[in-house]
């Protein structure tokens, strides 16, 4: 029994060093670590495009007839099938960025489509953003003449740009072909 009693304790001085040499070491890494930002230059903005939704509009300007996911992607298939009730294209994008507190920051979409006669066509939108502390959604429209220039629409690709300095990008799977 002594003898049971007495590896029991060996055994927790042992977990108890275990447990302090972790937590030292883990003190010692965050100080580092600290000291190399401190030393370092000021962070750059760094940004993200966290998802881009392309949705057609009809033409009262709706991308869905209720709230529903189900049936906007019903409604979005339909107006893929009737494309004489479609009159434009909407781009709703979701981005963030970090470390760019009053910067003025853009958000791009340069879209490629399929024109009169097979034709390549482009289009560009481009809206200024001011970044907060969370991610945004935002909606960019083509519509009337220039979605009818455009054509069918065919790849797309949204970036995030500081000034000339682009920060994030995100592509449709057919931009790169």
């Amino acid at each position: 029994m002594e003898i049971e009693m007495k590896l029991r304790l060996i055994h927790c001085s042992r977990m108890r060093w275990r447990r302090l040499i972790l937590i030292f070491t883990f003190v010692c890494l965050s100080f580092w670590s600290e000291g190399l930002r401190a030393g370092s230059l000021p962070d750059a903005p760094t940004g993200r495009i966290v998802k881009v939704l392309q949705m057609l509009m009809d033409t009262n300007g709706a991308v869905a007839v209720s709230p529903s996911l189900f049936d906007r992607d019903a409604y979005q298939a339909w107006l893929m099938e009737h494309t004489n009730q479609v009159s434009g294209v909407r781009f709703d994008v979701c981005w963030k960025a970090s470390h760019a507190q009053g910067l003025t920051l853009k958000v791009r979409v340069d879209a490629r489509g399929v024109g009169v006669g097979g034709l390549p066509t482009e289009a560009v939108l481009e809206r200024t953003v001011t970044p907060k502390i969370f991610h945004h959604w935002i909606s960019l429209t083509l519509t009337g003449r220039g979605y009818k220039k455009l054509g069918t629409l065919a790849a797309w690709r949204v970036t995030l740009w500081n000034g000339e300095q682009e920060i994030s990008e995100q592509r449709s799977f057919l931009w790169s072909l």
